[in-house]
């Protein structure tokens, strides 16, 4: 029997996403601000940081849409966009190429800059490479007049500390249960969430739909099934190993099994043996057997 797709999800673009949950703080914080420019200039640059899909990104662009005032006024710097050396989409790309930036920044030069607020919007900082981050640095040493830079980072630790101390960082947390709801509600009606797979997803609502698409959810409860039964065999543990592999996406699922136990000393030797099924180019569902096994010795 050929084995059961998963369901097909559609999710809005942070750009074309109006639904706004949690972060009213945030918000709040950057509209006084926003009000309050003529007599307090407004700080030119804001990162909004924050593990992923918690909305960060689609914050930045509510705060865009309200801020920019015509349609050239408004720069996007994400991966989406990035281009190679001759000006081409990158297609495979993983980090943000300085051809990029600079191609931003030249059409920043040649925009009529109307007497509007201009918005600059990286998603995200941290996946810029070292000469695009070093371009934007140099930018943010004397941003241009009337220009907001709303920068996403999923994480600061990854972000020059140059670039950090020149933006005013707002730090976003997880989304709680009860706004993972509403979000699941508006995004995936009729769906059966769990509160397992609520608790799995840590706050983030981009998680959530991440497991729903590729059925990783399903694969989570099949791993702690499995875990959780004394009578399991190496089949069983081949079976739900085979069914991690075929997504490396799922491979996180694993540490989130290692919390769930409580087992925090595997957690460092397990991100390692995560990490060299890639680097090493390993056979996954061994590697995933292995870890399995090791994950259920330990209960």
């Amino acid at each position: 029997m050929a084995p059961k797709k998963a369901p097909t999800f559609k999710f809005p673009d942070p750009m074309d996403n109006d639904v706004m949950v949690g972060h009213a703080d945030v918000m709040r914080t950057f509209m006084d601000a926003w009000q309050a420019r003529d007599t307090h200039p407004i700080h030119p640059v804001w990162m909004l940081a924050g593990p992923r899909g918690i909305g960060k990104a689609t914050l930045a662009y509510k705060i865009a849409r309200m801020v920019y005032g015509n349609v050239g006024d408004f720069f996007i710097i994400d991966l989406a966009r990035n281009l190679d050396k001759d000006g081409r989409i990158k297609s495979d790309g993983r980090v943000i190429s300085v051809y990029t930036v600079r191609a931003m920044i030249e059409k920043m030069q040649m925009s009529s800059m109307s007497g509007d607020w201009r918005v600059v919007l990286i998603d995200a900082v941290d996946e810029l490479n070292t000469a695009a981050s070093n371009a934007i640095l140099k930018l943010l040493e004397e941003p241009p007049a009337k220009t907001l830079f709303l920068l996403v980072v999923h994480q600061l630790s990854n972000v020059l500390p140059t670039v950090r101390s020149r933006s005013r960082v707002e730090k976003m947390h997880p989304l709680s249960i009860s706004e993972l709801r509403e979000l699941c509600a508006k995004f995936l009606p009729g769906e059966d969430i769990t509160t397992s797979t609520l608790r799995l997803a840590n706050g983030s609502f981009g998680k959530i739909a991440n497991l729903k698409k590729s059925g990783g959810d399903a694969v989570y409860a099949d791993l702690i099934s499995v875990l959780e039964n004394p009578r399991a065999t190496a089949g069983d543990i081949m079976t739900i190993a085979k069914k991690i592999a075929t997504d490396a996406s799922l491979h996180g699922i694993l540490l989130d099994a290692i919390a769930y136990f409580g087992l925090a000393d595997l957690y460092p030797g397990t991100t390692h043996a995560i990490s060299d099924i890639s680097r090493l180019y390993l056979e996954p569902e061994i590697s995933i057997f292995k870890i399995i096994n090791d994950i259920k010795k330990c209960l």
